[in-house]
């Protein structure tokens, strides 16, 4: 449903108003914006876990939208890109951004209850470029869900949705409270955890994948607190002499590719 808009301060648009995430969640408490053509691709597709409330949308990409089928009935506001570089609060390159709502984050027990064979855990990630590339990294390899931690950032962030191409939007997650350890919750659901550190014991492709793993990451520098890393087994990716460090987001693809693949062959 086309709706153009020619007025900036057009009141349906206040969602799309200064969409800067701060701005957003303060006023609009729920909502999260998305932004770009593979990511709406994404975000209007059955693989999403969110359904679209609005788009917004420069007048020539009109076609590239209606391109990735839209619902009937998903109003799609249509705007001159200075007009919509006013509304958004700065230029909106891509020319194309969506509106969806979070809800409630699932119960871990209801989050893992159809036992993906791999999943995630995240400690203190906070820069949404790592948290973007490792929702990629999940989405890519088919990790069934990501664990955060109360202290990681968010992963509905405009950028780390931006970040992961839409796979913050497809791969399930849940965030635990601040009191809990994820590494003990992921054991406790019956997971064998798998704490990543450069001083791991065992080299990971050593470790055996005879039930459901749970990739354990921690923060770049700190890396894991030392009491995740007492309720896992730990684990590391040999690299060159002299060198022992690796992006998060990067270690997490090249382990989810070595998980899934055994786990993948198992079954």
């Amino acid at each position: 449903m086309l709706i153009p808009v020619t007025d900036p301060a057009d009141p349906r648009l206040a969602p799309f108003m200064n969409v800067r995430d701060r701005d957003l969640r303060q006023a609009h408490g729920d909502a999260f914006i998305a932004e770009g053509e593979s990511v709406l691709a994404v975000f209007l597709s059955a693989g999403s876990r969110f359904r679209p409330e609005a788009l917004m949308i420069a007048g020539n990409r009109v076609e590239a939208v209606l391109a990735l089928s839209p619902r009937d009935d998903l109003p799609i506001f249509v705007a001159d890109q200075p007009v919509m570089d006013a509304i958004v609060g700065f230029p909106i390159h891509r020319g194309m951004i969506g509106l969806g709502r979070r809800g409630a984050l699932p119960a871990l027990a209801d989050l893992l209850a159809a036992r993906p064979a791999v999943v995630v855990g995240l400690v203190g990630i906070a820069n949404h470029d790592n948290m973007g590339g490792i929702f990629r990294n999940a989405a890519a390899f088919g990790a069934g869900a990501v664990v955060l931690d109360a202290t990681s950032c968010d992963p509905l962030y405009r950028k780390a949705i931006r970040v992961s191409v839409g796979g913050a939007l497809r791969v399930p997650f849940t965030r635990l409270a601040a009191d809990a350890s994820v590494a003990a919750s992921l054991a406790a659901s019956g997971y064998r955890v798998l704490a990543l550190s450069p001083r791991g014991e065992k080299r990971l492709g050593e470790v055996a994948v005879d039930r459901p793993v749970a990739l354990l990451l921690g923060t770049e520098g700190p890396g894991l607190p030392d009491a995740e890393m007492a309720a896992a087994e730990t684990v590391r990716i040999d690299m060159a002499g002299g060198f022992d460090s690796l992006n998060v987001a990067t270690t997490c693809g090249i382990a989810l590719y070595e998980l899934t693949r055994r786990t993948t062959a198992r079954s």
